[in-house]
């Protein structure tokens, strides 16, 4: 994982990655001063290692002297292209712009000076400066797509009429030599003041638009059948949950990777992560499915069955608790109250995998970084209406009048069956939180509050079954502060 963190723990913003030789090469944001762009490396798309800064805001004068925003990377004729965001002082960082930049090696970058840049909105489409009721001028967050010979920037910007808190729009340039042509938005909802990140890919035949709204703090998503068609959304159209924001993809080999950061806490002000990437996919119809990275199994360093956790205790001492083994299938429940059942880690950082059965009414689910107290992380499965919840709970020892802590962190639906029966894959990295259900990514966060040594299930007038469990052993995250030998 990465922060960026120096002085602040939040100074990473907006992300883009690209993979150049086998090397992941992270540029984003520096909060809240916005006066570079910082650039880190990876040899797996987890560990970070920062390296020389990449552009730094322009001279008193220039039209990017205030502040660098959101930018994208890309290849393109054996050079490196950046399309970023930029504002001016005279402006009073009201108004933004986009500019260009180019490398051959992703480390030097030369600003353009060419009259083509930086690229502005007119009134056709877009508020300008002069036709700006909110008075904060949105014309940002590049993403740069080639479709059929032709090359566009995605903006973040604003229609010229509606209601001033719901004119977010993704607009469209198009880049022909020397020329722009700005051209009707890409996709114009009426819902949300900005689509912040905008970003586009092809995937299994149709084309996906993802979009980061700050009104809740989550990533949408609409789809399409052709690049520049209209675009629809499914009855749900969020692709992360919240916390998540500012996602964008790359190709990695066969792999379409979703990188975005994390905002802990659900605070924009509070620590912010860049937390491992997930994979995209499409079920049958078409709706995008988050999966786990595929080098988590390359990282797996042993695995211990079910037959090998070890002794199982019982926390809470509920007398209507029971508990039995048989080899590959544990059974536990409590016919009144709560218990938990928990198997002690053999790694700090590790997978947990398994198929949960459920019979009758009550409450369950997995409990992980638990101490004696039963303290840690409790997330519950409703089989019945397919919802899984994470919530941090337990003893709150800074406030003897709300001495408890009691936090849902995030919620996601997932495809009950009639067998209430649930295959789980649990990834517990560093702070790295990720819970798969049936193969689908559903949780995905960073938190702080527990770091206990047990794991395990708990039970609420239920009885459940763990079968076919393993544990698979993770190595733990390396430094991110460390410096590389040289520049990659």
């Amino acid at each position: 994982m990465y922060t960026g963190s120096g002085f602040s723990d939040w100074e990473i913003g907006d992300i883009t990655v690209i993979i150049h030789k086998g090397v992941y090469h992270l540029f984003h944001l520096i909060i809240p001063n916005h006066d570079y762009i910082a650039h880190a490396i990876s040899h797996d798309g987890i560990s970070w290692q920062r390296i020389n800064n990449a552009l730094f805001v322009g001279h008193p004068g220039e039209w990017d002297d205030d502040m660098l925003w959101t930018m994208h990377v890309v290849e393109k004729n054996g050079l490196f292209e950046m399309y970023y965001t930029g504002l001016q002082r005279k402006d009073r960082g009201v108004v933004s712009r986009v500019g260009f930049a180019w490398s051959e090696d992703l480390i030097n970058w030369t600003k353009e000076r060419k009259q083509l840049y930086p690229i502005e909105p007119k009134g056709i489409f877009y508020e300008t400066q002069e036709q700006n009721p909110r008075k904060w001028l949105s014309f940002r967050d590049p993403f740069y797509f080639h479709y059929r010979g032709e090359d566009y920037l995605l903006v973040a910007a604003r229609a010229v009429s509606g209601p001033v808190s719901r004119r977010g729009c993704v607009g469209v340039v198009k880049i022909t030599r020397d020329e722009l042509e700005l051209m009707p938005p890409l996709l114009y909802p009426h819902v949300y003041d900005d689509i912040e990140c905008p970003c586009v890919f092809e995937l299994n035949g149709r084309y996906y638009l993802l979009g980061s709204i700050r009104e809740d703090i989550k990533v949408r998503y609409w789809f399409a059948p052709g690049f520049l068609e209209e675009y629809h959304s499914f009855h749900e159209d969020v692709l992360l949950p919240p916390g998540n924001y500012a996602a964008r993809t790359i190709k990695d080999g066969p792999h379409l990777l979703l990188y975005n950061f994390f905002y802990a806490y659900g605070q924009i002000n509070a620590l912010r992560v860049l937390p491992p990437p997930k994979q995209l996919s499409t079920d049958e119809r078409g709706r995008l499915l988050l999966k786990s990275y595929y080098r988590w199994d390359q990282m797996i360093r042993a695995t211990i069955t079910q037959e090998q956790l070890g002794e199982c205790n019982a926390l809470f001492n509920n007398p209507s608790a029971f508990f039995t083994n048989e080899g590959p299938r544990l059974t536990c429940g409590s016919r009144s109250g709560y218990e938990l059942f928990c198997f002690t880690k053999s790694a700090e950082c590790f997978i947990w995998e398994g198929i949960l059965a459920v019979e009758g009414p009550g409450k369950l689910g997995l409990v992980c970084d638990m101490d004696k107290e039963g303290n840690g992380y409790f997330i519950s499965f409703d089989l019945s209406h397919g919802e899984t919840t994470i919530r941090s709970w337990g003893h709150n020892a800074a406030d003897n009048k709300q001495n408890f802590i009691f936090n849902d962190i995030q919620t996601a639906l997932f495809n009950s069956n009639e067998k209430d029966t649930v295959h789980f894959r649990l990834i517990r990295y560093g702070n790295y939180i990720e819970l798969a259900v049936n193969g689908e990514v559903k949780l995905t966060l960073m938190d702080y509050t527990f770091s206990g040594n047990g794991f395990g299930l708990y039970t609420a007038s239920s009885v459940i079954s763990l079968q076919h469990s393993l544990f698979h052993k993770l190595p733990y995250p390396q430094e991110e502060y460390a410096s590389p030998n040289e520049n990659e």
